[in-house]
């Protein structure tokens, strides 16, 4: 009844090879190289990165500040009103 999705060209010259998850192992070497590899990486990339993002931070909470103080109302526009 015709061809199923997946299947329906037929591609020369092309291999694929397939293994099956129960023959692969999930996570190896996970905590013998993989933690000491991100902590490699962190630290190697960290003043690269660290100085625009605390640059950024210390700009935004200056600017909602300042942003406050602009919309509170001066006292002394006021005194003399009844």
């Amino acid at each position: 009844m015709g061809l199923h999705f997946g299947n329906l060209a037929k591609v020369r010259h092309v291999v694929t090879y397939t293994l099956s998850p129960f023959e692969q192992r999930a996570f190896p070497n996970y905590f013998s190289k993989g933690i000491p590899n991100v902590w490699r990486r962190f630290k190697a990339s960290f003043f690269r990165v660290a100085p625009s993002v605390i640059g950024f931070y210390v700009t935004y909470t200056w600017g909602n500040s300042v942003h406050q103080q602009s919309k509170r109302k001066v006292a002394a526009y006021y005194e003399n009103d009844e």
